[in-house]
């Protein structure tokens, strides 16, 4: 009888182990597929600032139009969508909670060992005082045009310099080279 029941719990942990895996798939997927456009149309509007205006122009990019089309891919699909990084422009939006911080932090040594940037994600099911949530995270390799915001301070035009530092007093994010990891979109959602 022992026997039976342990048998029987093992095939439900197996069961419910698959279960959640299928799970955190389709999740990933779903995330990929929110991520994907939301970067895409935040590259898209800033070369065109910068096309229009300078780099100076893609600060605004960055500071109103990336938050709001967060907030807005955020509400439509029930999660919140964010950008953050453990170098961070705005505190108010950018800053890395617990999880994000670990994972920024492997996504780094993982580049040290020469994975791609561009390829990196990580996902897991947690359990939070709050209750269950889907995390989901991919990496932000910077651009070469993001430099001239986000590079070495040597190497940043003045009157953006100038810019940041009126828009954002405690700027951490500069100092990067093309390719490096800037920091990542990451999702949160309530299961």
């Amino acid at each position: 009888m022992k026997k039976q029941f342990a048998l029987a719990s093992l095939l439900a942990l197996s069961s419910a182990s698959a279960y959640a895996a299928d799970d955190l798939a389709k999740y990933k997927d779903e995330s990929r597929a929110v991520i994907g456009p939301f970067v895409q149309k935040l590259i898209a509007e800033n070369k065109k600032a910068v096309m229009e205006g300078g780099p100076e122009s893609a600060i605004k990019v960055c500071k109103d139009i990336a938050p709001a089309m967060a907030g807005e891919v955020s509400r439509m699909n029930g999660l919140r969508l964010t950008r953050v990084s453990l170098k961070v422009r705005n505190p108010l939006l950018g800053t890395a909670d617990a999880w994000e911080q670990k994972k920024l932090m492997e996504f780094e040594k993982r580049a040290a060992k020469g994975e791609k940037t561009d390829a990196m994600e990580a996902a897991e099911i947690v359990k939070e005082p709050n209750g269950k949530y889907f995390r989901y995270m991919k990496a932000i390799a910077l651009q070469p045009g993001c430099v001239a915001c986000h590079g070495k301070p040597a190497d940043i035009n003045e009157n953006v310099k100038a810019r940041l530092a009126e828009d954002y007093p405690h700027d951490q994010a500069t100092g990067y080279e093309a390719g490096q990891i800037r920091g990542a979109v990451s999702i949160k959602r309530p299961l």
